[in-house]
């Protein structure tokens, strides 16, 4: 039994600490990709209405949907480099430190990719359909859905420096 004044030494390892590493990766995955989908079926709303009076503008419509699918890339990244680190309780000693940081690592992926989605939605619904009107706004509109895009890409930045802190 070590006594109050020695420094702590990491002998237990509790049976639990994966479940927040396996909690990191399905909260990456999970909210990463409702962001992901939810842009590209808000996006895709709009190009549905420009393809109707200009079928033209289709290709250059799409990138709103384009940028939707990197958010669940970036929450992909993140679940494979979590997963890459976990073992099986024999070959490796899990703490319950990794575990949280695990957890942080997923859920700032995940939560971030949910806002970004849900703001590449949005600017791409309303910018396709109004790119359709006005050629003029199509910069204006890519420039708009890179700084929603960003937000997911911060987080996977702030992710992938926990997970190496892990």
């Amino acid at each position: 039994m070590a006594s109050i004044m020695e420094a702590p030494t990491n002998e237990y390892t509790p049976s639990f600490a994966p479940f927040f590493g396996m909690a990191g990766i399905a909260s990456a995955m999970i909210f990463g990709c409702i962001g992901a989908a939810y842009g590209t079926a808000k996006s895709g709303i709009g190009i549905a209405g420009v393809g109707t009076y200009r079928p033209d503008l289709i290709m250059k419509s799409l990138i709103p949907v384009v940028m939707s699918g990197i958010i669940a890339v970036y929450a992909l990244v993140i679940a494979v480099l979590i997963a890459g680190d976990m073992e099986p309780p024999p070959g490796k000693n899990y703490s319950l430190f990794t575990g949280f940081m695990h957890l942080a690592s997923g859920l700032s992926v995940g939560l971030t990719g949910l806002a970004a989605g849900y703001a590449i939605g949005i600017v791409g619904d309303m910018g396709v359909r109004s790119y359709m009107q006005q050629s003029r706004i199509f910069v204006g509109m890519v420039l708009i859905l890179i700084f929603g895009e960003v937000l997911g890409l911060y987080g996977l930045i702030v992710g992938l420096i926990l997970n190496s802190k892990s």
